[in-house]
């Protein structure tokens, strides 16, 4: 599938291995998110059209650029690395901003963090276990059960990115 500015969004072939069939899915999940964005200006991708909810598509867009790092370098490397919007004092960073902020540096930040991601995985396999554990559970992970959450992550939050879509400028679509 073909959206309006070019991207493409493909599906996994139906027949792929494991790890082409994850490759195939998390990508599709992540160009779903940019379709849900594009064509937008920057204060409708600031928006908060489901208040008093703070979700936003830009705050999704940052939020996944720190999730892709945190689990694909953080935890899968041990890479030390600083948050990108959240800090001590606001742990939700990430959909917090101002005027300033701006729909070319999420996304920039976003794709950087996403060719990151890929390139810390290449190569390794899918029962590779992370060299940190989780901040919040202790644990060390599969390479395969990362995979599997984040594509249930952009999944679940494509369906938020579904809702705030639809609310500002009535667009719908898988």
């Amino acid at each position: 599938m073909t959206t309006s500015s070019g991207s493409h969004r493909e599906e996994p072939s139906t027949t792929a291995g494991e790890r082409e069939m994850l490759d195939g899915w998390l990508d599709y999940h992540r160009a779903t998110l940019l379709w849900k964005c594009e064509g937008l200006q920057d204060e409708e991708l600031r928006g908060t059209p489901l208040a008093p909810s703070e979700l936003s598509l830009m705050g999704l867009v940052r939020h996944m650029a720190e999730v892709e790092r945190y689990w694909f370098r953080e935890i899968m490397l041990g890479e030390v690395l600083p948050e990108l919007y959240v800090t001590e004092e606001d742990q939700d960073g990430d959909f917090h901003f101002t005027e300033a902020d701006t729909w070319a540096e999420a996304e920039k930040v976003w794709r950087t963090e996403v060719d990151l991601a890929r390139r810390a995985v290449a190569g390794h396999p899918l029962d590779l276990r992370s060299e940190a554990a989780s901040h919040h559970r202790g644990e060390v992970f599969s390479l395969r059960w990362v995979y599997t959450h984040m594509i249930e992550e952009y999944a679940r939050h494509n369906g938020h990115a579904d809702m705030l879509r639809e609310q500002t400028d009535g667009a719908t679509g898988d």
